[in-house]
């Protein structure tokens, strides 16, 4: 929404990216500060009502966002620069270059002390202030930066479908966000990104299931749907529960090891 409304402002496509990363990023901080004391599933209720809260209020309120009318006429980035033929596949290009580059961004953030640091935190955050490290401070920062985040996503949702309302963002949306990090493995960048495009493949690959099976209707179709995507996640669960790709672990080798003792010591690790 701060991207529609600052892009409707006539203040360019940049200054919108920025701004919805911005706002983004600051709401997700207050967040943290106010779910210091929550953790697990608790820390999960209050992001998820926070986020029902939002729509619920987008919803109801008119001067702004209008409502449940949603604002159209979204201006897309380099509109009239690219011939309408081609804009679809530029619009794919500049966002694959967008993804490549938070991507290698978020590695190398994941190899830093700072994402050790959070890693611990994540683990156990006791042990972690113990160790001398701010808990509270890398909350705050890792929610900012994963607002930021969200905020770029939603910037260039906006700017794909020209129009926004709040029924685009119903708790679905986060189901299948949950859903593409089981699929992927928690704390890997890469296994997120095909997590996610193998979810999204399944969501949108199944609509094509009516053409070759006459027999369901679409209520039976998005039935079927459901029950596919559900089915899937439960076999994950049950035989990858840790996803298909494993995070990033820092591995400390011996001077003296040779490497058939690195290797054993590796497999037993993993083990």
């Amino acid at each position: 929404y701060t991207a529609a409304l600052v892009g409707l402002a006539g203040a360019g496509t940049l200054v919108a990216t920025l701004s919805a990363a911005a706002v983004c990023s600051i709401a997700c901080a207050l967040v943290a500060l106010v779910s210091l004391r929550l953790s697990d599933e608790y820390l999960a209720i209050l992001t998820l009502g926070f986020g029902e809260v939002v729509r619920i209020v987008v919803l109801n309120e008119e001067w702004l966002t209008q409502g449940s009318l949603g604002l159209p006429g979204i201006p897309r980035p380099f509109w009239g620069w690219v011939p309408e033929a081609h804009y679809e596949y530029w619009f794919l290009g500049m966002l694959g270059v967008v993804i490549l580059l938070l991507f290698f961004a978020l590695e190398r953030l994941l190899r830093s002390p700072f994402g050790r640091a959070v890693r611990a935190v994540r683990e156990d955050d006791v042990v972690a202030a113990t160790l001398g490290k701010n808990v509270t401070i890398l909350r705050v920062k890792v929610f900012a930066l994963g607002g930021a985040i969200i905020g770029i996503a939603g910037a260039f949702h906006a700017f794909y479908m020209t129009y926004i309302d709040p029924s685009q963002f119903s708790a679905i949306v986060t189901a299948y966000v949950f859903m593409a990090v089981i699929a992927g493995g928690r704390g890997s960048n890469i296994g997120l990104l095909i997590g996610s495009a193998g979810l999204m493949g399944v969501i949108e690959g199944t609509r094509f299931l009516k053409d070759l099976f006459n027999v369901f209707d679409a209520t039976q179709l998005s039935a079927l749907r459901l029950i596919l995507i559900g089915l899937g996640l439960i076999l994950l669960l049950i035989f990858r529960p840790q996803g298909c790709f494993a995070e990033y672990r820092l591995h400390i080798k011996s001077k003296d090891a040779k490497p058939r003792d690195i290797a054993v010591q590796t497999k037993t690790r993993a083990t």
